[in-house]
């Protein structure tokens, strides 16, 4: 019997990912990629007295199956920088560590949610369904017209990592730097930008507004219709975050309205369902929340994952702990 720690791991991985889990660990694969029910993920770890689980997003741990875990297991460790999608408190209690991987992900989000920030501002959807559709269009000097993003003021809700890396491509192309979040940031890290104490004070000179901030029941639908009246006609919403942070009904009012211009977004409330008259707005880019999903960026999560595992198996602090 192997010495090796056991871990559940819900879904595939990269294969390097796969290849370094195996070296380390005795890893409980899912070959096939099913997506697993939370009872399964539970049966699985009862089954094989594991020591550990490797999550997805996607992956619900409530404090019901958090408690159903055997006692062998040490710590449950997210392949994403989220992490609503386990009971902290539950966790806590157990004495279950859980680790997440925050920085593998900020380029990556950062790159995605500047570039639907571009496709917005130059109505990259609309102009490619027309063309997919066979319609060329005739040139005119006045119609259909996209907006520069140089000169205006980009307000990032949340100047974390990802935030702050969002604000350093905004600059390259000439934006002016705003941004709300509960304490300040040193000069260092504020690199110029100017502070908001309240969000509706960011809102009001935002003439792109792009969120960066984890779900809490303080920022869940911060996007509303009072929120989005602050806004200055025509502006731009980008969400890269968490899609609970909007709600629906409220924005595709403003899309459909004129009050605001475009939309970006990577996430929807209750994804993977979402909202489906967001289909037929012409002023919203969307992509299927794949923000993470390049080639490098997995790899890092993995490494950074299977470096809070290993940490918690050797009884050392993890690198990456949520609690």
């Amino acid at each position: 019997m192997s010495s090796k720690p056991r871990v559940v791991i819900a879904r595939r991985l990269p294969p390097r990912v796969e290849a370094q889990l195996a070296e380390r660990f005795e890893p409980l694969f899912n070959p096939e990629d099913k997506v697993l029910t939370t009872e399964e993920l539970v049966a699985r770890a009862q089954a094989h007295q594991a020591d550990g689980l490797l999550v997805t997003l996607g992956d619900r741990l409530s404090a019901e199956s958090i408690n159903a875990l055997p006692a062998s297991v040490k710590v449950i460790a997210t392949y994403s920088v989220g992490f609503n999608h386990i009971d902290l408190d539950a966790a806590r209690a157990r004495n279950i560590v859980v680790g997440y991987c925050p920085e593998a992900t900020c380029t990556a989000t950062a790159d995605l949610a500047f570039m639907l920030l571009l496709a917005a501002c130059r109505r990259l959807s609309a102009f490619e369904r027309d063309l997919r559709q066979g319609r060329w269009g005739a040139w005119t000097a006045w119609k259909d017209l996209g907006t520069d993003p140089e000169g205006k003021v980009l307000g990032i809700v949340g100047m974390g990592r990802i935030g702050r890396a969002v604000g350093d491509r905004a600059r390259a192309f000439g934006m002016t730097i705003h941004y709300y979040q509960r304490h300040r940031l040193s000069p260092e890290l504020e690199a110029g930008a100017t502070y908001h104490p309240t969000l509706e004070s960011l809102f009001r000179v935002s003439q792109v507004l792009t969120l960066h901030t984890p779900s809490t029941p303080e920022t869940r639908h911060m996007i509303n219709r009072e929120s989005i009246a602050w806004l200055p006609d025509g502006a731009i919403l980008v969400n890269a975050a968490r899609g609970d942070l909007v709600v629906d009904d409220d924005l595709i009012a403003a899309l459909s309205s004129g009050k605001l211009f475009a939309a970006g977004l990577d996430v929807y409330d209750g994804e993977p369902h979402f909202d489906k008259r967001y289909l037929d707005l012409p002023n919203v880019t969307m992509l299927p929340h794949i923000g993470t999903s390049t080639t490098e960026t997995r790899d890092r999560m993995g490494a950074d994952t299977i470096a809070n595992l290993a940490a918690v198996f050797a009884g050392e602090e993890p690198p990456w702990r949520v609690a």
